[in-house]
């Protein structure tokens, strides 16, 4: 019996050529590979196995009645939607609606699914149209982009698989806020590094939580609240251990077509905060941001295009 992840290897290994432009796929195959996700809970396998087996009738049920009906709770089947991929089950419904009244169903034809990069992009720019819709209502990123910017100093966490997120973030926050915390480590080295962070008058905490969830990032959100500094957190579900602590989650679909996952939501995520952040306070960005090109003219650190 393959292990979860070497099985998900197994399962997007790239093929050469092109998938057959007449190829169609049945809505039961398009389900079973949206929903082909080696963590889903006992429990969302059988939100999953309903949809799989009532897509014409189920794509159009609101949350309560899918719930009753697969005998779960409302939270349940949020938890289901973000862990197959979408913002909250409004946009899941969605999908499942196109499904529903595909070309098999006597609806408009959908194009081919291709080849697994491909479908790898496609299920990345639906993450991504998930984002833009969740952007519709700007304000909380302006907020939390307000308090970030404030809280003095700035303290970024991401540990494991969330380093590289952490790290990009932390070095463009670097750019326009004078002091910018970056804790990669867990441990007594975290909490060290946090509790630093409160006692110098730092309120915030920003946080990356991406799958698979490190138990030592939950510990450290809870050393973070303890300490008395409030936590931002960009992860892959709404709900969840993480998520339950944390005073403001932002949460974006990963990529999980590939046997790594891929971050193009949380990345713009990211940078949607860095805006915030810089439009906060006007003044001091310009200030850091020439200041900082007047150093690297004066040492050449980038080359010239």
């Amino acid at each position: 019996m393959p292990s979860p992840q070497r099985a998900r290897a197994q399962a997007s290994a790239i093929t050469s050529g092109r998938a057959g432009r007449d190829a169609e796929v049945s809505p039961t195959s398009q389900l079973r590979t949206l929903f082909d996700r080696p963590r889903l809970s006992p429990g969302q396998r059988r939100i999953a196995q309903y949809l799989i087996e009532h897509i014409t009738e189920a794509a159009f049920l609101s949350i309560t009645d899918l719930a009753d009906r697969v005998g779960v709770s409302q939270p349940s089947v949020t938890r289901f939607a973000s862990a197959v991929g979408f913002s909250g089950y409004p946009a899941l419904r969605e999908r499942l609606q196109s499904i529903a009244l595909g070309p098999l169903a006597g609806g408009p034809a959908e194009e081919s699914r291709g080849n697994e990069l491909q479908a790898a992009v496609d299920a990345e720019i639906e993450n991504l149209e998930n984002l833009r819709r969740d952007f519709a209502d700007a304000d909380r990123v302006i907020e939390v982009g307000r308090l970030l910017s404030a809280s003095a100093p700035l303290t970024v966490l991401g540990l494991r698989i969330s380093v590289s997120l952490a790290e990009y973030f932390a070095y463009a926050a670097r750019r326009v806020h004078p002091d910018v915390r970056l804790v990669t480590r867990g441990g007594s080295v975290a909490y060290d590094a946090l509790l630093q962070s409160r006692e110098a008058g730092g309120t915030w905490v920003l946080a990356f939580s991406m799958p698979r969830h490190a138990q030592e990032t939950l510990t450290a959100v809870r050393v973070a609240r303890n300490a008395g500094l409030k936590v931002a957190l960009i992860t892959d579900l709404a709900l969840g251990p993480v998520a339950d602590e944390a005073d403001v989650t932002f949460a974006t679909g990963t990529g999980s077509r590939l046997v790594f996952d891929s971050y193009a939501a949380p990345g713009v995520m990211c940078a949607a905060l860095l805006q915030a952040m810089t439009d906060a306070d006007p003044e001091r960005t310009q200030a850091r941001l020439d200041e900082y090109e007047q150093v690297a003219d004066q040492h050449r650190f980038f080359l010239k295009d």
